[in-house]
């Protein structure tokens, strides 16, 4: 089933962005929540933006457990020296890095040059991620989907540092004019001003 969406997602066209999933309102967050944001929506409905969740990539089912990294941060897991548990004991390491691989392969064929990831999170995290403690503790570091993507030279912002940056802006795409012109329909300049 990934696979299928990944080969449609693979034929698109080039994308400025890629953000997580949980941003745009799918359900996809571990308890099953969402956390929207209507600015990031609006990267994805207008075409400049792509989103997917690495967890769910990686064959994690919605909702689900918490996941942590023990003992490091994603680049740590990379190299092989922390690794993802769950909040029930259950390694998920596999299932997250390979989640997060797919998430960087989409982003490259899309040609994203800048992700926007949710804060906090052990796949996409930038600057700080929970500590493997589960009590809502946080220590320095990435996530393993911010440190494949900061690896492969894409910024990463996380979704709050969006939120407040004002001067970041997008040009909406010419399917998104076309259809905002035919709703309101399209008003001439008066010419002999």
């Amino acid at each position: 089933m990934v696979k299928r969406n990944l080969e449609k997602i693979s034929v698109s066209k080039s994308k400025k962005f890629i953000v997580s999933a949980c941003l745009i309102g799918k359900c996809c967050f571990y308890d099953g929540s969402s956390k929207y944001n209507p600015k990031i929506k609006e990267l994805v409905d207008n075409g400049v933006a792509i989103a997917l969740c690495p967890e769910e990539l990686g064959g994690l089912k919605t909702p689900r457990p918490p996941v942590e990294i023990l003992a490091g941060s994603g680049e740590d897991v990379l190299k092989g020296k922390a690794f993802m548990f769950n909040k029930e004991g259950k390694d998920v390491t596999i299932n997250i890095v390979k989640g997060s691989k797919e998430f960087l392969t989409v982003a490259l064929e899309c040609g994203v040059r800048k992700a926007i990831l949710k804060v906090k999170s052990p796949c996409c995290g930038r600057g700080e991620i929970y500590d493997g403690t589960f009590t809502d503790s946080l220590r320095k570091g990435n996530g393993i989907a911010t440190a494949l993507l900061l690896k492969n030279n894409i910024e990463v912002i996380t979704d709050s540092e969006f939120s407040q940056d004002r001067t970041l802006t997008f040009k909406k795409s010419a399917r998104s004019k076309a259809v905002k012109n035919k709703r309101y329909g399209k008003r001439e300049k008066n010419k002999g001003r």
